[in-house]
C-alpha cells in the first residue's frame, strides 16, 4: 500500500514561514472490515531525533492499520521533516494546533469510505512527545477521541531534561561541561534559543514541553478509549509505579484503558534503524477490540 503524499496549508493565524505541513494519507482499506472504513488515526511523532528513527515503524503501523480499515494520517509537525519552516521556529503550541488541524482535515476528507465519516471514532497516536502533544490537541478539539500511546512520558519535563542532557555530554568531550545546563536554562529562562544535537531550541517549545503532563481530558464519553503500549527486551517486564499511577488517573477519569507490555527495541532510539514487529501486531489489535 502507497500512501498519497501531499502538503497541507497550515492554519492562517501561523506566521508565513509556517504554511504549510507535508502530510502521509493512508486510505482505509475496507475489503476487510465489510465496506466501511473503521475509524480514523492521526499520527504524532516524537521530539528532534527521534522522529527520525521512529519514521519506519510508524510507516509500518500505518499501513497495518490502513489494512484493518482505518484512515491514517502521518503529519511532519511545524521545522519537522518536509514540512514549512525550521525546528527554532517551533513552540509547543504550535505543534499542538498543527496537530488539531490533521484531526480537522481526517475529519472533512471526502476519501474516507463509510456512512458519515464524522461519525466515525477518531484516534489520536502518539509516540513518546507525541502523547503529551496528543491530550494537549484533545483539550482544545472540544470533540471525542481515543488515544493509542506508545511508551507514554508521565509528563514533559523528563523529556527535555533528556535533551539539554546532549549538549551536556557534547560538552564533556570537549571538557567544557562544567555550568553548561545552568546555561541553557539561563538563555530560555531570557527568551533566546539555545543549540543541542543540530537542533535550535526555542523557549516557546522548552516550556510547553516541560510543562506537559500525561493528565486525562476532562469530560470523557462512555465509551472513550486509552490503549497504552510499552516495549522491553526484557520477558518479566512490568509497568512502571508512575506508568500504573498514571493509568490508575485515566481509568478514575473514565477512560477505558488497556495496557500492554510488548517485547521490542526502543526503536526511536537505537543507533540503527529496528523494528518491533510484536508491537505492530498487538496496536493493530488492541484498536480492533471495539
Amino acid at each position: 500500500m502507497q500512501p498519497e503524499a501531499f502538503f497541507l496549508p497550515a492554519l492562517a493565524a501561523q506566521t508565513s514561514q509556517s504554511d504549510q505541513r507535508f502530510c502521509l494519507f493512508y486510505p482505509a482499506d475496507c475489503a476487510a472490515s465489510g465496506g466501511a472504513a473503521r475509524g480514523l488515526v492521526l499520527y504524532i511523532h516524537p521530539f528532534a531525533e527521534e522522529m527520525n528513527k521512529a519514521r519506519h515503524m510508524a510507516a509500518l503501523q500505518a499501513r497495518a492499520l490502513a489494512r484493518a480499515g482505518y484512515a491514517v494520517l502521518q503529519m511532519d509537525l511545524l521545522g519537522c521533516g518536509d514540512s514549512s519552516g525550521d525546528f527554532g521556529d517551533a513552540s509547543w503550541q504550535s505543534w499542538v494546533s498543527d496537530v488539531l488541524q490533521g484531526c480537522h482535515w481526517l475529519r472533512k476528507q471526502s476519501n474516507t469510505p463509510g456512512a458519515d465519516s464524522a461519525q466515525l471514532p477518531l484516534w489520536l497516536w502518539g509516540l513518546r512527545a507525541g502523547c503529551l502533544l496528543a491530550v494537549e490537541a484533545a483539550r482544545q478539539l472540544g470533540a471525542p477521541c481515543n488515544f493509542l500511546f506508545w511508551q507514554p512520558p508521565a509528563a514533559g519535563r523528563p523529556l527535555l531534561q533528556q535533551f539539554l542532557r546532549l549538549k551536556v555530554a557534547g560538552d564533556l568531550l570537549g571538557g567544557q561541561a562544567k555550568g553548561v545546563m545552568e546555561s541553557m536554562r539561563q538563555h530560555l529562562a531570557n527568551g533566546s534559543p539555545v543549540e543541542i544535537a543540530g537542533y535550535l531550541l526555542s523557549p516557546g517549545l522548552a516550556s510547553g514541553l516541560e510543562q506537559a503532563a500525561l493528565a486525562p481530558p476532562a469530560g470523557p464519553g462512555p465509551t472513550q478509549r486509552l490503549e497504552w503500549f510499552e516495549l522491553s527486551t526484557r520477558e518479566d517486564a512490568g509497568l512502571s509505579p508512575i506508568s500504573t499511577k498514571t493509568i490508575t488517573q485515566w481509568q478514575q477519569a473514565g477512560y477505558r484503558v488497556g495496557s500492554h507490555i510488548v517485547h521490542g527495541p526502543a526503536f526511536w532510539q537505537t543507533t540503527e534503524i529496528e523494528d518491533a514487529p510484536a508491537l505492530i501486531t498487538a496496536t493493530t489489535a488492541a484498536v480492533n477490540n471495539d
